[in-house]
């Protein structure tokens, strides 16, 4: 019997209160149609209604995927990783109206490969003393989340964070083609992703497994092209407008590029003009060493790649994406989780193997509030809620972390030139401030790890100790108390051997970097 079937045959699978799986990385393997088709008819009907939803990235972006799905009674309960690009859902958050939890990225992705094992639930290291400990926040986002998912446990004289298994209903995937039978390949998504890997927790739960195709195939897929085989598959729904729901990106409906078919010209890259974000990405630039694996996370981090390109050693480092790519050059805005040139994909529970057994030699990523310990918010801001992502996998787990970001908030400038750097208006906001709005990382942690962290901005360079925060590097034209210690809530502890950081960082030349 074919598994191809309307639209509303297959929301028909979907009941009130289903715990609901999905797939969707803001664009890439978003099941767009389906979300839009649920949409319409919860609008109309009132069902299906108080759904319960697990997903890691955001699913979607500013009116697409989950964004669809803000209305009050749809959703019950949410469990994610980031919700940041799909502004409804925190709105749902914020207002009270869904409970809320927010777990590491690549703890989800592992609890999806639990299902399939018929596993309780997670025992890992990922998350403590971070907000997601329930002696912090237990992940819990709202003031009608009151219930502890997320407990301590001791095992081995250690503590752990175990997290439970949902109990799955239903699966939202996509994939480009299926057959008759229901199996699915993904020739023209950005990558490997986790659909297989949702399937295949949704059948193992006794739920059902809805697939949104481009291509319906009147033969059997070749076996070797096959990424989730038929049987984990019960309803199969071909997009009638693929390029108003089945897109690439906001901008890209389909670009081969960013499937691995053909490769770019990497000299088509612009150089990136002589700001701060470049001051910023340059200095954690002088971080990296020859034939090393790297993240670099969203945002300025993301430049890092770019400095590199320019230095001439971007091919001597290998970059990866928390969706599976792996080498290259990875994307940026909405086409970041994309990459151009990769050596290669893996799924999404494959990379966090990587990143959750310390194998990554470098990460890079962002820099929003730190304190005198060293813990880095990058996750709440008073009524936004973005969400950790892979932030905390990331960050706990790597031996070298490199937080990076401007010094202050809200409407800073400055001269930057001739190697020196200038504080003409300083931001609104401080950073580094007394108490974080929430524990994204830990400092505390990382230091009795053993980690090595450092926190980089475009006028000091601090250095994660014991004893908390130490400034080991200043720019050279700025005046250490006015332009830094007066622009911070509390005393670092200051490096007797204070430097200045590299002046060829602040001229408009090549720097001439190499690395190793």
């Amino acid at each position: 019997m074919s598994k191809v079937k309307t639209m509303s045959e297959a929301l028909d699978l979907i009941q009130d209160g289903a715990v609901v799986a999905t797939t969707g990385f803001v664009h890439w393997a978003l099941p767009d149609e389906v979300f839009k088709a649920v949409e319409d008819r919860f609008l109309e009907t009132g069902h299906p209604a108080n759904l319960e939803c697990v997903f890691t990235g955001s699913a979607g972006l500013n009116g697409t995927g989950y964004d669809r799905w803000g209305h009050k009674g749809l959703i019950g309960k949410v469990i994610a990783g980031h919700i940041g690009l799909t502004p409804n859902i925190p709105a749902l958050i914020n207002a009270n109206e869904c409970q809320a939890y927010n777990y590491p990225l690549g703890v989800i992705a592992e609890l999806f490969r639990c299902s399939i094992q018929g596993r309780k639930g997670l025992m890992t290291k990922v998350g403590l003393r971070t907000f997601v400990d329930p002696r912090l926040e237990g992940g819990k986002m709202n003031a009608v989340t009151t219930e502890d998912l997320v407990k301590v446990v001791e095992f081995d004289g250690e503590e752990w964070l175990y997290y439970p298994t949902p109990k799955f209903d239903i699966a939202i995937i996509r994939a480009t083609t299926a057959d008759k039978d229901g199996n699915l390949s993904l020739e023209h998504e950005s990558g490997r992703l986790d659909p297989k890997n949702v399937a295949m927790a949704v059948r193992a739960a006794g739920g059902k497994v809805i697939a949104q195709v481009k291509y319906i195939s009147d033969t059997k897929l070749p076996a070797a092209s096959v990424e989730v085989p038929g049987y984990f598959v019960d309803a199969v729904v071909e997009s009638k407008e693929p390029e108003k729901y089945h897109r690439m990106t906001t901008n890209v409906f389909f670009d081969k590029k960013y499937c691995g078919m053909i490769d770019a010209p990497v000299d088509a890259l612009k150089p990136l003009p002589l700001n701060v974000r470049k001051v910023i990405a340059r200095r954690c630039a002088m971080e990296l060493t020859p034939a090393s694996l790297v993240n670099l996370g969203i945002g300025i981090p993301e430049l890092v790649a770019t400095v590199a390109g320019e230095e001439g050693f971007a091919q001597e480092m290998t970059l990866t994406s928390e969706d599976g790519i792996v080498g290259g050059m990875p994307g940026s805005g909405d086409l970041f989780g994309a990459g151009l040139n990769s050596s290669a994909t893996v799924t999404m529970p494959e990379i966090f193997d990587i990143y959750n057994g310390g194998n990554l030699d470098l990460a890079v990523l962002g820099l929003a509030e730190v304190n005198q310990k060293g813990d880095n918010n990058v996750g709440k801001f008073g009524p936004k809620i973005p969400g950790c992502g892979g932030f905390i996998n990331i960050s706990q787990s790597t031996p070298k972390v490199v937080f990076c970001g401007a010094f202050t908030a809200g409407g800073s400038k400055y001269e930057i030139g001739n190697g020196e750097l200038h504080i003409v208006q300083e931001g609104k906001a401080k950073k580094f401030v007394k108490e974080v709005q929430q524990v994204t990382y830990s400092g505390e942690y990382g230091a009795s790890v053993g980690q090595k962290v450092l926190y980089v901005t475009e006028r000091a360079v601090f250095e994660l100790t014991k004893d908390g925060l130490m400034l080991i590097e200043k720019a050279p034209g700025v005046d250490l108390q006015k332009d830094i210690l007066d622009q911070m809530e509390f005393t670092p502890i200051i490096s007797p051997d204070l430097k200045e950081m590299d002046a060829r960082i602040f001229r408009e030349e090549k720097m001439g970097l190499t690395i190793g």
